[in-house]
């Protein structure tokens, strides 16, 4: 767990498995990264964490085709209202049905 921090280290967000010398060294590497190079590191992230929903949903439906897939997806994300106003929906409840 990290205790107090020297002055300026954001000690509220540090994980209960990080020892303060790390979320020290971590914090460094952020305060180094330009605008760009911080951003380009979120994007990355966000196309893994979407690739790891995309895996989970073909473990979840190994029978669905890519289009079912796309629109599991889109109702994962968007909400069902939205959904629903995007797409449409069939009686059943099955995904991107207009009627």
């Amino acid at each position: 767990m990290c205790p107090a921090a020297p002055r300026g280290y954001h000690i509220g967000m540090c994980p209960a498995d990080t020892s303060p010398e790390a979320w020290k060294v971590f914090l460094d590497l952020q305060r180094k990264m330009s605008p760009s190079e911080k951003l380009q590191r979120t994007l990355e992230w966000s196309a893994m964490i979407r690739k790891f929903g995309e895996a989970g949903m073909r473990q979840r439906y190994p029978n669905a085709d890519e289009r079912e897939l796309f629109l599991r997806m889109a109702r994962q994300n968007l909400g069902p209202e939205l959904f629903r106003k995007v797409y449409g929906e069939d009686d059943d409840g099955s995904p991107g049905q207009r009627s």
